[in-house]
């Protein structure tokens, strides 16, 4: 990745933490070093606690505490009652931050479903990142909601970009399955409410089938997991948003799961990590 941190080439990734979960004092530890090795430059982390804790009134920010002081960070204000939201951390610093109200319908109330959307001021020769950190509803039966909540977020998107163009990532955990029509939306493949847009994922992108075994996230084999069937396995992305010509504005040069070995397991989540950069020139 020579020349990542000049801003040639964009390291991504996601993980839903679990919170606090089980075993946290040993899942710390392998949430420091796996992130440590990965170098990445935007990190979009689920379920994370920002919470008073201890006697003393001090504050738990586990992803401050896993990641470390380099990183810019942004804490949704949308939380469950224990502290658990979502935050997006960045290498370089950030700007403009709309925190996106997702609850479209009644059903959508019990769950602190939100959504961050960061101007990140990325060094030439990419430029502006605005950072989508999509986590909408997880329940089974809410894809409507999940897919009213795509067009939100899709919407705001496109008013930012008309007075402050840039690339999209958009990262999380989605709880929807490529087939989906929240990601059928996103990807393209399905128009909602009269709009339609397009993400190009970055792991389709790269292994050229979106379906793949190797590519599901939330598995019953985690030993970590509770759901002995759910029926969502490949429900964690990256996705990047594309241009008029050529696909995504920038390239996915590969993605991979991460967190998925029997010593980096610790959430009930995989994750992924994606590396992109600038585009060949067009001839």
């Amino acid at each position: 990745m020579t020349g990542r941190a000049e801003g040639v080439r964009l390291r991504i990734a996601t993980l839903n933490v679990w919170g606090k979960g089980d075993r946290w004092p040993e899942r710390r530890g392998v949430l420091k070093a796996e992130f440590a090795h990965m170098d990445a430059d935007l990190v979009a982390l689920q379920e994370t606690i920002v919470a008073p804790e201890g006697p003393a009134d001090t504050t738990l920010d586990q992803a401050r505490d896993v990641l470390g002081p380099e990183y810019h960070l942004v804490h949704s204000a949308t939380r469950e009652p224990n502290g658990q939201g979502i935050t997006t951390a960045s290498r370089w610093p950030v700007g403009r931050v709309v925190e996106l109200d997702l609850r479209v319908t009644p059903r959508t109330h019990d769950f602190a479903c939100t959504a961050l959307l960061i101007e990140v001021l990325v060094p030439e020769p990419i430029g502006r990142v605005w950072m989508l950190h999509h986590f909408p509803d997880y329940q089974l039966d809410h894809e409507h909601e999940r897919t009213l909540q795509a067009l939100v977020v899709a919407r705001a998107v496109e008013d930012v970009l008309t007075e402050q163009p840039g690339h999209v990532v958009l990262a999380g955990d989605l709880d929807a399955e490529p087939q989906a029509d929240s990601l059928r939306f996103l990807t393209g493949h399905h128009g909602v409410d009269g709009m339609s847009v397009c993400y190009r994922d970055a792991w389709t992108s790269t292994h050229g089938h979106a379906d793949r075994p190797d590519g599901d996230t939330f598995v019953p084999a985690n030993p970590n997991g509770s759901d002995w069937d759910w029926p969502y396995r490949r429900i964690d992305y990256i996705l990047v948003r594309c241009g008029a010509h050529g696909g995504p504005t920038l390239r996915v040069m590969n993605c991979a799961r991460t967190f998925d070995q029997p010593h980096t397991t610790i959430s009930d989540h995989y994750g992924l990590v994606a590396d992109l950069a600038p585009p060949p020139e067009r001839h």
